[in-house]
């Protein structure tokens, strides 16, 4: 999206937020004199570019009703696609071809019909060959362009949605037509879109993202036929598009778990209502010769996130006490066979979950496995009857559990259970294996079974003793399951343990929400010293400072260093290790032979990587970034300095170029770096 298009968004944002603080909350936050100067510029850009979107302030079009929907036939059929669960057959559908991954939006889809530039219908999908017409609430939506600088005949598809948070803000006070509360955001969004009083729809918060272009454009001779430029040249008019990844032709099943976990996590953090993703191809003169069935097109795969659900009965609650001293409940039902796995247990989360699902021995219960992994219970059938099934003790050390609460996501109360005996068992096991993980000490090979036998025959009381087991030498060979050689490799594991670094070492420490990524950007500032972060922290310096390092974070720092056990325990451990400088071990393969670490070239700079490096891994050019005292960033903004620009690479390159970001090969990066 170009910056004038983006600005276009930015003012009818700013200009709606200021008009209903003036007229619904007699609250105004700027004077007239503000709002009419941003309203004259959202007019003059109006002119310049014939950009107006549908809930733009300088549109003054009433909204309309129909007395009903009337039906329209597709002339290009609105298909669906194949779907799949399994992310290798995400990578088998590619056959060699560069392809879109792209969000798999849960609402309506939609299509629209432009000509001459402006908007001429709106429909829904229906059986995929004929839908409703729905162009009275178009003007409706928040996000729709109604006008746009392209005066050809242009035919795009798309889906109209309700961001989660508005969802959560609109359910309580609406009825669906069974006179019931709706259930989820795609049955609002469905049936917002369908009513027959725009003004009803107006009220619903819908959005829309484009995500296929059926007709039109095809002048365009430079990106009439690659699906991602069309989608930025629909970015340029004004439409929302929907988030997407590239796909190599030969990408692996990892590589596209990774773009999933990439894309679920965006959605996540935008509010995006999702069950999936699509796998599309880039090219459409290739899509075109894969051709239909009758129930879908050939040239796309979904790929679904929701899974079938399996009615079975709660039992009872299990309670395990971690190392936090947070108490995690996991439900006990009858066992039902999920995708040919046999599940009994499924985690309840917290008390607030289950009493939102009215909880109670005896009830029915759906249960499903999501992405075909995580148990989880989705549904209970008989509720009005809960019970409290919360205990008084911990189920481990029995001394009295606390209830505490804080604030969730969208102003939820979030309740949890815990246990504030350190000395708890359960909490003192747990933090031995977390010290052990790979992440962390990475000591191969020590379980945790292991670990509770050695705490059980007295040999770990501290994290120093798991470097002194020698002196229970003749216990340890006698345990079930051991003997000369068991014993031999697990000190063997553990020696090769002591050559560790400043971020392994700080992430087993386990400050409070400081995990690899916080932990590298203090080795960077720091510069790999533990010294020097601890004075730092016993000097109340303000760790905020560095990016990435929010107000509890710092302050969980601070408190960490100010209990006289962990400061006995950060300076003693030390003895015992030996201490790499620079890299993480696992990162550090041909990306430590280079050479520059010193240089200041991007001291203090934010730094985005994006495609495929041939020096670096994902991790390892994220620490050399760091190395440098710079900042890996995710995403490109106007705050990012450099983008390291790899093979095929997508939209972050676009978005470095539409902002006048330098861009830098990977060569010219290693060349400033060794300079």
């Amino acid at each position: 999206m170009s910056q004038i298009t983006e600005r276009i968004h930015e003012l009818v944002d700013k200009l709606n937020q200021y008009r209903d603080e003036y007229y619904n909350k007699s609250a105004p936050s700027v004077s007239d004199a503000v709002y009419d100067h941003l309203y004259d510029e959202l007019e003059r850009l109006k002119k310049e570019t014939g950009i107006i979107l549908s809930n733009s302030p300088t549109q003054t079009v009433g909204y309309k009703a129909v007395s009903r929907l009337e039906k329209v036939r597709h002339r290009i059929p609105l298909l669906s696609l194949d779907k799949t669960k399994m992310v290798s057959e995400l990578a088998a559908f590619l056959k060699g071809y560069a392809a879109l991954l792209m969000l798999k939006l849960d609402g309506l889809t939609v299509k629209l019909v432009y000509e001459g530039g402006k908007l001429v219908e709106g429909s829904t999908r229906g059986d995929g060959n004929e839908g409703e017409l729905v162009t009275h609430n178009i003007a409706a939506f928040r996000n729709v362009p109604v006008s746009i600088p392209y005066k050809g005949h242009l035919e795009l598809s798309g889906e109209g949605f309700i961001h989660k948070s508005d969802f959560e803000r609109l359910k309580d006070t609406l009825v669906g037509s069974d006179g019931k509360p709706y259930r989820n955001a795609r049955n609002l969004a469905a049936g917002s879109i369908r009513c027959l009083d725009a003004n009803i729809c107006k009220e619903r918060e819908i959005s829309f993202f484009a995500f296929n272009i059926l007709e039109g454009m095809e002048e365009f001779e430079d990106i009439r036929d690659s699906r991602s430029h069309m989608l930025f040249s629909l970015a340029e008019y004004g439409f929302g598009i929907c988030p997407f990844l590239p796909v190599s032709p030969n990408e692996s099943a990892e590589g596209i778990e990774t773009k999933i976990k990439t894309l679920t996590d965006l959605a996540e953090i935008s509010d995006i209502p999702i069950d999936g993703m699509v796998l599309r191809f880039d090219s459409f003169s290739y899509s075109a010769s894969l051709g239909r069935t009758g129930h879908h097109y050939n040239d796309g795969i979904a790929f679904k996130f929701e899974d079938d659900t399996y009615e079975t009965v709660f039992r009872s609650i299990e309670w395990q006490t971690g190392r936090s001293g947070e108490i995690a409940p996991v439900a006990i039902f009858d066992t039902v066979e999920i995708d040919g796995c046999e599940v009994s247990r499924a985690s309840l989360h917290n008390l607030t979950f289950i009493k939102g699902l009215e909880l109670h021995p005896g009830c029915r219960i759906l249960v499903s496995k999501r992405n075909m992994i995580i148990s989880h219970v989705e549904e209970n059938l008989d509720r009005g009857n809960y019970q409290d099934m919360t205990p008084q003790t911990c189920p481990c050390c029995g001394q009295r559990t606390r209830t505490h609460s804080r604030a969730g996501d969208k102003g939820r109360l979030i309740e949890t259970l815990h246990c504030d005996n350190p000395e708890c068992g359960s909490r003192v096991l747990q933090r031995f294996v977390h010290f052990a993980e790979k992440k962390a000490m990475n000591i191969r090979g020590l379980s945790e079974a292991t670990l509770d036998q050695l705490i059980q025959i007295g040999a770990l009381k501290t994290y120093q003793d798991l470097y002194h087991l020698d002196r229970y030498r003749d216990e340890i060979i006698a345990l079930e399951g051991f003997g000369e050689k068991s014993y031999e490799n697990l000190i063997a594991s553990i020696n090769e343990s002591r050559n560790t670094t400043f971020v392994r070492f700080v992430v087993a420490m386990d400050f409070p929400l400081i995990g690899r990524t916080a932990s590298r950007i203090l080795d960077g500032h720091f510069h790999g010293n533990l010294r020097e972060l601890e004075l730092a922290a016993l000097d109340r310096f303000d760790f905020t400072c560095l990016e990435g390092i929010g107000d509890i974070m710092s302050s969980n720092i601070h408190e960490w260093f100010r209990n006289s056990d962990h400061l006995l325990l950060w300076r003693g451990l030390q003895k015992e290790l030996h201490f790499e400088n620079g890299l993480d071990a696992e990162t550090s393969g041909k990306e430590n032979n280079m050479n520059g670490t010193n240089n200041n070239t991007f001291a203090r700079c934010t730094i985005v990587a994006t495609g495929k490096l041939e020096n670096f891994t994902r991790d390892g050019i994220n620490a050399k970034i760091i190395s440098l005292g710079a900042t890996p960033g995710s995403s490109v903004t106007k705050k990012t300095d450099y983008l390291i620009c790899g093979e095929k690479a997508g939209s972050k390159l676009a978005k470095a170029q539409q902002l006048g970001v330098k861009i830098l090969t990977e060569q010219e990066f290693m060349d400033m770096i060794a300079s």
